[in-house]
Order: C-alpha cells, then sequence, then structure tokens
C-alpha cells in the first residue's frame, strides 16, 4: 500500500523517522515517498501491459516539479487542465506530445501555447470549445488532433463535486448528442476529431461504471464507422481509488481484470489517467499539536495546519486517518481506519487554526491521549492535497519534503511571511 509505517511505535517514511524530518524541516509539512510512487506507477503499467496504454499522469492531484520529473523519468505522460500545468510538465522534463489537455474552460492563450509546444491531444468540452480550437489551430497553420468528451451517464457513487459523468455536467457532451457533434465536425479545419474521452469521477471503488461506460463508448465507435469516421484513441479516463482505510482498497489488478478484455484487440490508441492512485497513499501531511482544549463535551485538538492546507475533508466530507506520529508500541495502531481496536481512545475533533468553524480535519475521531507539542501524521494526503492548499488566512503554505530510502530532501520551501505578499508590492 505504501511505505508509511510505525517501527516501536514511531511512524517512519521507509528508513527515515518522520520526527527526524520535523526537526529538520518544521511543520506542517507533506512529505512523499519516492518508493511508494514509484511501486504505484510501475503496478498500473503492469497491471494493463496487455494493452499497453499511454500513462498520462493527472498533474492535478500532485504537481509538485520534482514529483512530475520522477513520473517523467519512468516514462509518464501527463493529463493537464491549464497552461499552468502544461508549463509544470515542460519544466519538469515531460514532453507535451505525451500530454492529454483536458478542461472545461480553456483560454486562447492557453490553446495557442499547448499548439505551440505540439500537445498530443485536446479533449473537447463543448462543440464551442471545439469551433475555437478550430480557429486557433487554423490560424497557426497547425491542425489540433481533439477527443469528444462524453458523459455515458453512468453514476459511479462518488462525492457529488467529484461525479462527472452523468449528463447534467460542465464537462463533454452527453452521449446522446455525441454522435450528431462527431458528425456536425467530422471536416472541420484546423481540427482531427478522432478521439473519444470518458471520466466519470473520482475516486471509484467499484469496477462497474469503468465497464458500462467504456461500453457505451464502444459501440458509439462502432456506430462512428458506419458513417465513415475513424476513432482511433479512446481515453478511458482516471478515478482509480486509493488507500484512505485499511480494507476499503480496490487493487488496480481489479480494475485491469474488468477492463482489459473490453480492450484488448480493438486497434485503438488507449489512453489513462491515473492521479490519486500514484500519489494519494505516497504523501502524508505532518503537523504537531498546538493546544488541546475541552469545549462543553466536546474535546478539541488544534493542529498547525488544517483546512488551508488540506481542504478535502470539509469540501468532500472526506475520511483522512490521523495519528500521533509518536505513539510508543502500545498505541501503534494496527489498521488505519475509524474505529482503531485499541484500548484507551478518545474522541476529540481535531481542527486547524483558521477562522471558520468548517475548519475540521475530523470529528469525533477515537485517538491516543495527546498534548501540546505531539506530532501528527494525517495519511493518504499525497493527492489533492497540497495541490488545493492556499494562503487563506495569510497562512503561508507549507513545505514539501521527498523521502528515498534514508535520505530526504526539500522539493518546495516552506513559504515565508515575505512571500505572501510578493506579487502585490
Amino acid at each position: 500500500m505504501d511505505y508509511f509505517e510505525y517501527r516501536r511505535g514511531v511512524l517512519h517514511v521507509e528508513n527515515v523517522p518522520v520526527a527526524e524530518i520535523a526537526q529538520a524541516v518544521g511543520t506542517p509539512a507533506y512529505i512523499y515517498s519516492e518508493r511508494t510512487l514509484r511501486e504505484h506507477y510501475d503496478k498500473l503499467q503492469h497491471a494493463f501491459a496487455q494493452i499497453n496504454p499511454l500513462v498520462c499522469y493527472s498533474v492535478k492531484s500532485c504537481s509538485n516539479l520534482s514529483i512530475l520529473r520522477l513520473l517523467a523519468e519512468m516514462g509518464s505522460g501527463f493529463d493537464i487542465v491549464s497552461g499552468g500545468e502544461l508549463y509544470r510538465v515542460l519544466k519538469a522534463g515531460g514532453s507535451a506530445d505525451k500530454c492529454f489537455y483536458a478542461g472545461a474552460g480553456k483560454t486562447d492563450d492557453e490553446i495557442r501555447y499547448a499548439l505551440g509546444e505540439g500537445i498530443f491531444m485536446f479533449n473537447i468540452e463543448s462543440e464551442a470549445e471545439l469551433e475555437n480550437i478550430g480557429r486557433i489551430a487554423s490560424e497557426m497553420g497547425k491542425e489540433a488532433r481533439c477527443a469528444l468528451r462524453v458523459n455515458p451517464d453512468i453514476d459511479p457513487k462518488t462525492h457529488a463535486y467529484t461525479s462527472t459523468g452523468k449528463k447534467e455536467t460542465k464537462f463533454g457532451v452527453d452521449i446522446e448528442r455525441a454522435e450528431n457533434v462527431l458528425l456536425k465536425y467530422r471536416d472541420l479545419p484546423g481540427v482531427s476529431l478522432s478521439g473519444i474521452h470518458l471520466h466519470i469521477g473520482s475516486p471509484i471503488f467499484e469496477t462497474k461504471p469503468y465497464v458500462e461506460a467504456i461500453g457505451k463508448a464502444l459501440k458509439l465507435i462502432e456506430r462512428m464507422k458506419s458513417h465513415g469516421i475513424v476513432i482511433d484513441t479512446l481515453d478511458f479516463g482516471g478515478g482509480y481509488a486509493a488507500s484512505y482505510e485499511t480494507g476499503t482498497y480496490t487493487q488496480i489488478e481489479d480494475y485491469a481484470e474488468a477492463i482489459v478484455p473490453l480492450l484488448k484487440d480493438k486497434g485503438l490508441k488507449l489512453v489513462m489517467e491515473p492521479g490519486r492512485f500514484i500519489s494519494a497513499n505516497a504523501g502524508l501531511l505532518l503537523s504537531r499539536v498546538q493546544y488541546v482544549k475541552q469545549g462543553g463535551q466536546k474535546s478539541f485538538v488544534i493542529l498547525d495546519t488544517g483546512m488551508h492546507h488540506l481542504i478535502r475533508p470539509p469540501l468532500y466530507d472526506s475520511f483522512h486517518f490521523i495519528w500521533p506520529a509518536e505513539p510508543g508500541e502500545e498505541m501503534t495502531p494496527p489498521l488505519r481506519g475509524v474505529d482503531v481496536p485499541l484500548e484507551g481512545l478518545q474522541k476529540a475533533d481535531v481542527v486547524g487554526p483558521i477562522c471558520e468553524t468548517g475548519d475540521c480535519l475530523a470529528k469525533d475521531r477515537p485517538l491516543p491521549p495527546v498534548q501540546r507539542g505531539d506530532l501528527m501524521a494525517i495519511f493518504t494526503a499525497g493527492a489533492y492535497g497540497m495541490a488545493m492548499a492556499s494562503q487563506y488566512n495569510s497562512q503561508p503554505r507549507p513545505a514539501e519534503v521527498l523521502v528515498s530510502h534514508e535520505n530526504f530532501r526539500i522539493i518546495r520551501r516552506r513559504e515565508s511571511y515575505e512571500d505572501l505578499v510578493r506579487g502585490e508590492e
């Protein structure tokens, strides 16, 4: 699952005690395991090897340059959703011709930038966007390779904010309209509309939604053949789950077992967009207890991090396992979950310093007794953690650290107060 483990009651990242990192770089800090990143990428490639997809890591999940560079060196392509993400990929040594560009609101400048760098393919979210890309590409004397994002009207059974495959969404076009769009724009100047793109949501813990969505896409591709339209590329998206709690993890082999037979020997260029599967369990957010207080019948553990650094719990009601970094052997957790089978735990709300009642990372969470100064680890924070962090309440963003075996290095320095106002002076 990952390389964050307790040894004799002390949390280690690979072979480094997290307390050693805290002493060197302070808290809060995002800490990543290089070995976990590598193994998750390799595991995914091995599971889907029979169909040899272009793996386009989702930059939005965790976009640090060092992590992108690591994945680029391993041969990864990239799923991007902005000109800024393309810039990051190129800065990290990635190649635009292995980038799939999604996003519902691409600007003219972003489109020109991507075309100029030789983008592999645009994901088309609307007819208006397709017309605009065709116009810009024609002006530049280029042809834009495009894939129509199709919403197959599949319920992925995930949070409403991350469900993207239903009809009523800002992304893509519903499957009933897709055929007409492909026919209408088959000869649009500046465009080669030769792909279908699916992304139905995230995280998805079942294989059935993928099977249903891919089945509908393949039928659409077959219908297009009868009209003389050749679809040569299928991006079957991402959304593969990470292990936020012990025992809730859908193995990547299970996804592959369901998906590979559908796509094997179809003669299509295949693309997939994993994000959290690669990065989520590869990172944790290390914090320090500032205060412990009683409020009526509730206890509060107040940390030096909160919703400004990890917004997933208040935004999505997401679960992250939280535990002291040095609980001792008697309080070492045997699993990660809401209910840890240990005696002597006390329920508390784990909160941050932000002036919002919603700044809560966990409610009524059973924890070992903690006190001011204790280190607290917030697990499975490598995806949509630092990437969504803000400076709300004029709080600097944390440092990021990459661990490799017994070594670690800062891959993003901690922001200073000067950084908060740098663009305003």
